[in-house]
């Protein structure tokens, strides 16, 4: 039986534990956020294309998963990335980075697939149509509906692809604190009872 709490341990383990509960307290609310942010990407392949944004455009405004047309007035470089052709076949994405004006963070267009790293592809610009999906370098570009030459058209971007693991997180941080919880009470004991006989 525990009697007496050591008062500074007892206090940095409680410490140590609401911390723990307040993160798992946040990661749900973060859980219903992008529950939110996903039903909205999931209308938005019903809505009306609109023009790909050629201005500056906030984290929560992107306009992700809607169908676009946008023009690239001229490449200005070029990527490669892992990816799928709409059969779902891995292999690689051509992506070209595009001057769209004057001003403004330019245009990213993923052109197409294919299973070499390297294809032989001249594209010197132009219109084009797809959906906007998102890029690690600048938050978004337009895969496009059509490949050219020496490419295949890549996978539609889905927001299937953009995973919600905070319920998780939240039950790792609950399970954290009980876990903290249940041990530092056996510590306690397990002192108590050798303090015991020498009582």
């Amino acid at each position: 039986m525990i009697r007496r709490l050591p008062l500074v341990p007892t206090l940095i383990v409680a410490a140590a534990v609401a911390v723990m509960i307040g993160l798992g307290i946040w990661q749900l609310q973060r859980a219903g956020e992008k529950d939110a942010l996903l039903a909205r990407y999931s209308q938005a392949a019903n809505l009306p294309p609109i023009s790909y944004p050629t201005g500056p455009v906030a984290d929560d405004q992107l306009p992700l998963f809607r169908h676009a047309t946008g023009m690239c007035l001229k490449p200005t470089g070029k990527r490669t990335r892992p990816g799928q052709n709409r059969s779902g076949e891995p292999g690689f994405v051509q992506i070209v980075e595009c001057r769209t004006g004057l001003e403004g963070p330019g245009m990213a267009v993923e052109l197409g697939w294919s299973k070499n790293p390297n294809p032989q592809v001249t594209w010197p610009g132009g219109p084009v149509s797809g959906i906007i999906g998102p890029d690690q370098k600048m938050r978004m570009r337009l895969v496009a509906a059509t490949a050219p030459a020496g490419l295949e058209p890549s996978a539609s971007p889905s927001p299937a692809s953009i995973p919600n693991n905070h319920r998780s997180y939240a039950v790792q941080w609950f399970l954290f604190a009980v876990i903290a919880t249940v041990i530092y009470l056996l510590a306690v004991r397990q002192r108590q009872k050798r303090k015991q006989p020498a009582e």
